[in-house]
């Protein structure tokens, strides 16, 4: 794959690539697809989780049966 950039821009990858340690203006593009692909992915889950049923509220009976099953080493209970 090749990417044409305009000058400007390949002045910039060149400046990241030289301050951040990268090897070459591939490792650079490589990380930030990466990074993009990460971000999607959270947005979807996220909008997942906005669109499911409410849970119970996260309050101090639920964090401490949150520390309760740490302390146990026991799978959590369906809530909901």
């Amino acid at each position: 794959m090749n990417i044409s950039l305009p000058d400007t821009l390949k002045s910039f990858v060149d400046e990241q690539v030289s301050q951040r340690g990268y090897g070459t203006s591939s490792e650079y593009v490589r990380e930030l697809i990466r990074k993009d692909h990460d971000r999607l992915h959270l947005r979807n889950l996220l909008l997942k989780g906005a669109g499911s049923k409410a849970a119970a509220p996260a309050d101090k009976a639920y964090f401490e049966s949150l520390r309760d099953r740490v302390r146990s080493g026991t799978k959590p209970k369906t809530r909901g």
